[in-house]
């Protein structure tokens, strides 16, 4: 989005002022605890911290945007689907409720003023500490036909009920995504023609982009040699 005249023409007030949500702490680049960290971060601490909500003017189109997807949605009867509008870094970021995902997505494609006609993929991210809304996806969508504009939804969804509705039906090419997220965050997405792995095994057992996921433990032979868990190798201080 550098590229577009208006990206860089964001007010003050659209730049998150203050400190965000504060959801828990990492050590290290594992998180690994009580054995050795071999990536040599091991003294690394880090704040897991969501960004706080913008407040309006937005600046550059995302004020339009913003309020043109408003408008659609409340002729629709809708009015509670954007949970926080985020602009930083030159970004414009919407956080969705799971159950109005679909009438976003539609809205977005197929009103002329916005015409996110694009979709880019789905992306699952897992916050175990981010208690109820543990597991997101965020969508990347472009629109082609307003000079390459972008935008990204983020919707949020617990460990222990972890379904979105599929956006197969709004954004075809979301099919292989949708199963890629499946396959390495165990997000269900609801409607999807055929959500079965896509990298792992049929009888993979896990999900292996979840931070709960075990670093290691499956067997690797090399010359004779057996490569333990990452978790598990040499330590460095």
């Amino acid at each position: 989005m550098s590229e577009h005249p208006d990206q860089g023409e964001l007010t003050a007030q659209a730049r998150p002022a203050g400190a965000g949500e504060v959801i828990g702490t990492r050590q290290g680049a594992f998180g690994a605890h009580g054995s050795g960290d071999t990536s040599g971060f091991g003294g690394l601490n880090q704040v897991v911290e969501f960004a706080p909500p913008s407040a309006k003017p937005y600046g550059s189109w995302f004020d339009t945007a913003v309020d043109v997807l408003e408008e659609v949605l409340a002729d629709q009867g809708i009015t509670d689907a954007i949970e926080k509008v985020n602009v930083d870094r030159g970004e414009l970021t919407l956080f969705i409720r799971r159950e109005r995902l679909v009438a976003v997505a539609q809205a977005l494609r197929d009103d002329p003023d916005l015409r996110f006609e694009l979709s880019l993929g789905v992306n699952g991210v897992h916050y175990p500490q981010d208690a109820g809304r543990e597991l997101h996806a965020v969508y990347h969508l472009m629109s082609v036909t307003h000079d390459r504009r972008w935008l990204r939804l983020e919707v949020a969804v617990p460990d222990d009920d972890p379904h979105l509705p599929s956006l197969v039906g709004v954004y075809p090419t979301q099919d292989w995504h949708e199963r890629e997220t499946y396959d390495m965050f165990g997000i269900q997405f609801d409607g999807h023609p055929a959500l079965t792995r896509i990298l792992m095994p049929t009888d993979w057992v896990g999900h292996p982009q979840r931070k709960d996921y075990p670093l290691g433990g499956i067997d690797v032979q090399f010359k004779g040699a057996t490569v333990p868990p990452a978790d598990q190798r040499r330590s460095y201080s």
